[in-house]
């Protein structure tokens, strides 16, 4: 029998290279992690580790069973999460992935109400960006990932069930004294000479493809994920921007305007789960008070 423990092992040494390393991410020692390989090896009936000197890499049957890993694991952790919520969500847990005008805005007003609901269920968040919050939740690292996208890719999430939240429009924001502010709306063109801050990496490339398509290349002089940094960056005369609503919502704007930006761009910003997951009652309520959160 292939054991879940087992699996975790496998999957924390093909990600990080080594028994060592593998031992740390886990929290345990070395001997045990090479026992537990040694176990699951016995259990397959095959190698699934080559060992060269330092260097250790999957056999074709190990790289199978990681391949597989991410969706045993998450099966399992939804059927224990569905029979720990067996008594009315009086137990649970959830992990939740968002970004960070997400964590600011979002997310506090929805854990609150959880927490009224469900005092029970504990939530625990950390923050990644897209597509890097979407990796995490294929791989088992977390049971909501809260993430955006700019125009629907094809297939981008096919596999995982969607929670639409908002629709969160690019706001403009000029320094103070700026010939274009108190401006009804600014033509993004109008910009074109302008040093631009720019955001997280998909707000950049999108920047640049909508500079584009109104036919010009933005010059970023400035980049940071950070946006209070992209604030005080203008607000000190050093550029112009655009940021997602929700970035403003938590932050003021010292010594920066914002105008409203044609053509309008807006992201779209979800939740999304593992469909195994999302019949977690713990997991369910956490959609449904984000999907509140967000129409407020």
């Amino acid at each position: 029998m292939i054991e879940a423990r087992h699996l975790r092992v496998l999957r924390a040494v093909a990600t990080t290279g080594s028994f060592s390393a593998a031992a740390r991410d886990l929290g345990c020692t070395q001997p045990a992690v090479s026992q537990q390989m040694k176990a699951l090896e016995s259990s397959a009936g095959t190698p699934l580790l080559i060992r060269t000197g330092r260097e250790m890499r999957l056999t074709q049957a190990g790289e199978a069973l990681v391949r597989h890993a991410s969706g045993i694991l998450a099966g399992l952790t939804a059927a224990e999460e569905e029979v720990a919520a067996i008594a009315g969500l009086r137990a649970g847990r959830v992990r939740l992935v968002s970004f960070p005008s997400g964590s600011s805005t979002l997310v506090p007003g929805a854990l609150a109400a959880l927490r009224a609901e469900h005092p029970g269920t504990r939530v625990s968040l950390v923050e990644a960006e897209p597509p890097r919050s979407v990796e995490m939740l294929r791989d088992g690292d977390c049971d909501i990932a809260l993430a955006f996208r700019y125009g629907a890719t094809g297939g981008e999430w096919d596999d995982l069930v969607v929670r639409p939240l908002l629709s969160d429009r690019l706001i403009g924001l000029v320094p103070e004294g700026h010939r274009l502010a108190g401006a009804d709306a600014v033509g993004i063109e109008d910009l074109a000479d302008e040093p631009w801050i720019a955001g997280c990496p998909r707000c950049r490339r999108q920047l640049v493809e909508v500079c584009e398509a109104s036919g010009f290349t933005p010059r970023i002089d400035f980049a940071t994920d950070d946006y209070p940094a992209v604030i005080g960056l203008v607000g000190a005369g050093l550029g112009v921007a655009v940021l997602p609503g929700l970035a403003l919502e938590s932050v003021r704007p010292k010594g920066a305007l914002t105008v409203t930006v044609e053509p309008a761009v807006e992201r779209e910003v979800v939740a999304l789960t593992l469909p195994d997951l999302a019949r977690v009652p713990a997991v369910e309520a956490t959609l449904d008070q984000l999907a509140r959160a967000a129409s407020r």
